[in-house]
């Protein structure tokens, strides 16, 4: 049986009292002195037991010496305050205290916050609730995710913009966390939102934003393009303390982030590329608009719908998010940028290119001409080349082309297949590795003019008739594009196949292609009456002569 409470003890007490029973016979049954029976008729609650008096201890005598040690150590330097040891080691050397050092520990870790909120120097530490004006605020974060990108596990950076009111969130990843993805993050979730918070918006102490935090205080120097950049999108920031003490002044953007990690994110999403992730997290935006925060009546969409409205309007001109460069082309068709190095075609060597650096792609223009675009390397000191940058050079060097660090670049991105190796070798032992090189580089030339698809299709269709020209795969390779292109045409009857792939030649192509001629056949009769006349002989004279 279970043990029964004082409160329903009274409870019983008081229900025999009503059924009769006297005093004398209730104490009986419930085993209880009178006392108690009085104390159950007096009142339905049970008297609070008192608290026992706290005993002495052997610190007590000692607790003044330890205060007044804490309260020294309110003016003393950070590195030169009393520790716990230090107290319990002067005790027991100056004032020859019989106490434990537990004793000490459990006093000082209860006495010192005390000491320091009574001399005004901690206050204490409480959230109080917020309330937030629709369009009025927002906060703006960054956070590292991990994804796979082509089967390789990369560290990667998550941009959340945060509306207070509604917790409308907007996410995007990058490679990088500096300046250009600040700016980017920004200009797409203004875009998505439709507006620009009217108020303020809180943000950490970012390198893009704050070039130096002035002592204590609120007060930032903020770098240049940041300014710039607030001033045209009319932002008004608000800056967080440092560390991890200012991490709840933005706590919404912070716990966003953090569940959108542990929802979307789990398992580590595998992808090509990062323009294929952000198209996942869009779709991921607009799912979550249906959830409900905690004890909301309504979603987050249904709370944005009356927020959006009050948005400030998006300004007409966009905004430069890349940051611009004039940088010399090297004798090695490369340019450095921040540490990084990339490529550009051969003919621009020696001459000075423009380059805008954005947060995850690298464009080079030749005056307005774009010459180059490359993903953004993340690591430091690292090298992207393209190898159709190099063609023109290695028609002359046919020989470096096997050891290029471009061809390596080529084979790990699968722009160079196994085909293209297959061929290479086979044109290679028909005509020689530098005139089958040569070949290869024509044939690679061919990729500025068809998609990548049709000319490796192309390629196989050679190798297996064994024509190891670059005009056998041209020919091969427009066959394939018209085979795409007339895919939706209905197929003539399939003929019997054939036992060998065959190569027609370019020029019975060409004539194949030619309207059919329907002049009439050309006629020699113009030319007979040259023949009426016969022309003069050296044997004699012409009748013409004799009638003279």
């Amino acid at each position: 049986m279970a043990q029964q409470s004082k409160t329903e003890l009274y409870a019983a007490i008081r229900r025999d009292v009503r059924d009769g029973l006297s005093i004398r016979a209730m104490m009986r049954k419930h085993g209880v002195s009178h006392p108690t029976v009085r104390q159950a008729l007096d009142s339905a609650w049970p008297k609070p037991r008192k608290k026992m008096e706290p005993r002495a201890s052997l610190l007590d005598p000692f607790k003044p010496v330890i205060d007044a040690m804490l309260r020294a150590d309110l003016d003393a330097p950070r590195k030169q305050r009393h520790t716990v040891k230090r107290i319990f080691d002067r005790l027991v050397n100056e004032h020859d205290a019989p106490v434990s050092y537990g004793i000490v520990r459990r006093y000082v870790a209860e006495r010192r916050p005390q000491i320091r909120v009574g001399a005004g120097r901690g206050p204490v530490e409480a959230f109080i609730s917020q309330t937030h004006r629709p369009g009025a605020e927002a906060e703006v974060d960054f956070g590292d995710v991990t994804v796979r990108i082509r089967g390789q596990q990369v560290t990667c950076y998550l941009f959340s913009l945060r509306l207070s009111y509604s917790g409308m969130a907007v996410h995007r990843v990058f490679m990088s966390g500096g300046q250009e993805a600040f700016f980017e993050g920004h200009v797409h979730a203004f875009e998505v939102l439709g507006g620009v918070p009217f108020g303020k918006i809180r943000y950490d102490n970012l390198k893009a934003a704050v070039a130096q935090i002035i002592g204590f205080t609120r007060a930032r120097v903020e770098t240049e393009r940041w300014t710039a950049f607030r001033s045209h999108y009319g932002i008004e920031s608000f800056y967080c303390r440092p560390g991890i003490e200012g991490a709840h002044e933005k706590g919404g953007v912070e716990g966003q982030i953090g569940w959108f990690r542990r929802n979307h994110f789990v398992p580590v999403p595998e992808v090509d590329s990062l323009a294929e992730l952000n198209q996942m997290i869009d779709r991921w935006d607009e799912e979550d608009e249906a959830r409900r925060l905690r004890a909301r009546p309504r979603t987050i969409g249904e709370l944005f719908a009356t927020e959006r409205p009050l948005l400030q309007p998006l300004p007409v001109e966009a905004f430069d998010t890349g940051r611009h460069f004039t940088l010399r082309v090297d004798r090695h068709s490369q340019i450095s940028v921040r540490t990084n190095r990339y490529s550009v075609p051969v003919r621009l060597i020696g001459r000075l290119v423009q380059v805008v650096l954005h947060a995850s792609e690298l464009v080079v223009y030749d005056g307005r001409e774009e010459v180059a675009r490359h993903e953004r390397i993340r690591a430091k000191g690292g090298r992207q080349l393209e190898l159709d940058h190099y063609l023109e050079a290695l028609v002359r060097k046919p020989g470096a082309l096997p050891g290029a660090t471009a061809l390596e670049q080529a084979r790990a991105a699968g722009k160079f297949t196994p085909v293209h190796d297959a061929w290479w070798a086979a044109a290679s032992k028909a005509h020689g590795d530098r005139e089958g090189t040569r070949a290869l580089i024509d044939v690679l030339l061919l990729n500025r003019q068809m998609n990548h698809e049709h000319v490796v299709a192309g390629i196989a269709a050679a190798l297996r008739a064994g024509a190891l020209t670059a005009d056998a795969v041209a020919l091969e390779a427009r066959k394939a594009a018209e085979a795409d292109n007339s895919a939706d045409v209905p197929a003539p009857e399939p003929a019997a196949p054939a036992e060998a792939a065959t190569v027609t030649s370019l020029t019975e192509r060409r004539l194949a292609q030619l309207p059919p001629d329907r002049r009439p056949l050309p006629s020699v009769a113009h030319y007979d009456q040259l023949l009426r006349r016969r022309p003069p002989t050296s044997q004699g004279p012409t009748s013409q002569e004799e009638a003279r």
